[in-house]
């Protein structure tokens, strides 16, 4: 192991690693060569935004010391050891940094290339304190969730009463999504294709079968539009899907499997075609555009009644609320109110849409209706970015201090693993990977939302092998299929993704179809309809040797993570329990090259393995993985056996 001023990554500088409750200590250790002559002890300084600078002063030691962990250990003969400790009482984010002085200079210990500390860093650390009592909820670690858009999965073949007659019922299942504006160049997505929640039903086991424990489904409330994202009514299901009592029978016979659901909250705005705003007069009811006097008037912002008022992204048809109106808030957060009823019905969570848009009051008062029906139920937020130092406008978010959310979907990690699989430098993935566990508290790791492909996305076969469609008109991805060779191509990095996907900290969640191949650039191609007769049926079951293997210890619940680039192509992690007693071990090779790693190579030491893919091999101590290939180890007491594996 390397020596380095600091390095935040290492339990020989910074015990414990990452993220730290209130109330808990941390120490923090730097070591400075001999030759450098302070004129007194370094400083550690501390502050959050918006308060003074927290100096403590830092402790020389004694010259050795071994990591406790049993893989690293620091020479130090030739370094003057400092150490400091750190006592959490406000939770928030933090920022530190030391300071030395030699000869009357004052320099700073900063961070540079990004968890390293050195004299001319560029950057201060994090360190993030949050809820000493923030848990989150047990039932979905260690599972696989599976993404569904509902009205392009299954479809049961039930009629359906109440459908509003200017709706596009499709019949061509396998059609593309209509996608041109009219004239006025308004796209109003009314086209369906008739998946229902009792089709969902039928797939269950197909589902099951997969590994899957947790699906979570776009909206599926009344909306008027086919994505749902422009709610008309939260109080029923929409018509197309089925009933209310159709959710229920859905919600018990996932249960019955084992499979839990949450739900997508869409509360930052309404339809402008609904109940509460009723635009075009659709409902008998006196909504906002139409009366200053509707219970409904204060949740919208207008500008100039009633044609000028706010709307996400300015889309007129998707007018913003005021989440902190108090009639809205007990409409959704109150007892009885609107969260209530769908955790009755037998959801088990919510994934909340544009979470970066609600406020840290809406925020507050649906965590504790949805915890106080039952700590278990799960709230994901939509954050694109590091979710722990966000700021979304011109605030600081406190999403992940354990007040609010109980973790996301962690677009970071799929942004890390396509520009991996795709050339990328492995040291630049673990990099990436690593500052952000170092971010987040454990609690929100162990359930991150980690996808490689969404309803708001291209479909990761085709950002893997095909063309960028970055720029591109919809007109060109609407009938932009993957050539052969493009499709191979895709597919090999979708399964390397899709390693790192399931055995990387968090929940794998997988998009309807990218099981089985399916293509598709952005929206509405990325949401086509599920390909039941054209099925890639090795990517299905590598899908579920994944979920085999995942599904094999109990490390993936919980257990903490290793990760190293071995040269350019090759990624190595460990996930192993709390006190070493179990751990596993995968390898994965991006490269359309073998790739070999040699013992000087392998930090884990450790070359008998439960799973390899074919053709992979282990040779005096070398292990060789073949293009985009991967080996998976299950290993009691990793710190003896990679001993005794030397």
């Amino acid at each position: 192991m390397s020596v380095h001023v600091y390095d935040s990554w290492s339990t020989d500088y910074k015990k414990p690693f990452g993220a730290i409750r209130k109330g808990s200590k941390c120490q923090f250790t730097i070591r400075l060569p001999k030759y450098m002559k302070l004129d007194f002890a370094p400083v550690m300084v501390f502050y959050r935004n918006g308060f003074k600078e927290r100096f403590i002063n830092m402790t020389l030691q004694a010259e050795t010391k071994i990591s406790e962990d049993g893989w690293s250990s620091v020479e130090d003969s030739e370094y003057n050891i400092y150490t400091a400790e750190f006592s959490a009482n406000h939770i928030d984010v933090h920022y530190y940094y030391f300071a030395v002085t030699i000869g009357g200079i004052r320099q700073y210990i900063k961070r540079n290339d990004r968890h390293i500390g050195s004299l001319d860093g560029r950057d201060v650390f994090q360190l993030t304190v949050f809820d000493s009592e923030f848990e989150t909820p047990d039932f979905i670690k260690g599972g696989i969730m599976y993404q569904i858009f509902p009205d392009r999965f299954y479809k049961s073949g039930k009629e359906h009463e109440n459908v509003p007659a200017d709706r596009v019922l499709r019949d061509d299942w396998q059609g593309t999504p209509c996608y041109e504006p009219d004239a006025k160049g308004h796209v109003w997505n009314n086209d369906y294709f008739g998946g229902d929640l009792l089709g969902i039903k039928e797939k269950l086991p197909y589902l099951k079968d997969l590994g899957v424990t947790c699906i979570y489904l776009n909206p599926i409330f009344e909306s008027h539009e086919n994505h749902r994202y422009n709610t008309a009514n939260y109080e029923h299901i929409d018509p197309l899907l089925g009933t209310d009592e159709d959710f229920k029978e859905f919600c018990s016979a996932a249960k019955e499997m084992e499979i839990s659901v949450i739900l997508d909250g869409v509360f930052s705005h309404t339809g402008a075609d609904s109940v509460y705003f009723n635009k075009f007069k659709r409902y008998n009811t006196a909504g906002a555009y139409h009366s200053k006097e509707s219970q409904y008037f204060n949740w919208y912002s207008f500008h100039n009644w009633p044609n000028a008022y706010d709307a996400w992204w300015g889309i007129d048809t998707l007018p913003n609320v005021r989440e902190e109106n108090p009639s809205y808030l007990e409409y959704i957060c109150g007892v009885d109110g609107i969260l209530d009823r769908w955790l009755d019905a037998g959801a088990a969570g919510y994934r909340l849409d544009v979470a970066d848009e609600l406020p840290d009051k809406f925020l507050n008062a649906l965590r504790k209706r949805v915890k106080d029906q039952d700590p278990e139920n799960l709230i994901i937020g939509e954050v694109w970015e590091d979710a722990s130092n966000k700021e979304a406008y011109g605030k600081k978010r406190r999403y992940l201090l354990g007040m609010q959310l109980d973790s996301v979907m962690n677009y970071p990690f799929k942004d890390s693993i396509s520009k991996y699989v795709c050339g990328g430098s492995a040291n630049e993935f673990v990099e990436e990977v690593a500052t952000l566990l170092e971010n987040y508290p454990k609690p929100s790791i162990d359930v991150l939302m980690n996808s490689l492909s969404t309803h708001d996305i291209e479909r990761a076969i085709n950002r893997f092998g095909g063309e960028n469609c970055e720029g591109k008109t919809k007109e060109w991805m609407a009938e932009k299929f993957l050539t052969p060779y493009e499709y191979t191509l895709g597919k090999n990095r979708l399964k390397v993704a899709m390693v790192l996907q399931f055995f990387l900290p968090g929940i794998p969640c997988i998009y309807y179809g990218d099981e089985i191949g399916m293509q598709g650039y952005k929206d509405p191609f990325n949401r086509r309809c599920f390909t039941w007769n054209t099925i890639d049926s090795d990517l299905v079951d590598f899908t579920k040797k994944l979920s085999e293997l995942r599904n094999s210890t109990d490390v993936f619940k919980d257990g903490a993570t290793r990760l190293n680039a071995c040269e350019n192509s090759i990624i190595g992690l460990i996930r192993y329990s709390p006190n070493y007693a179990k751990a596993c071990i995968v390898y994965v090779n991006r490269s359309s090259n073998p790739q070999t790693i040699s013992k000087s190579q392998n930090i884990f030491n450790y070359n008998t393995y439960d799973y390899k893919s074919d053709g992979a091999e282990v040779k005096d101590g070398v292990l060789t993985l073949p293009p985009y290939g991967f080996a998976f180890a299950k290993v009691d007491n990793p710190i003896q056996a990679s001993v005794s594996e030397n």
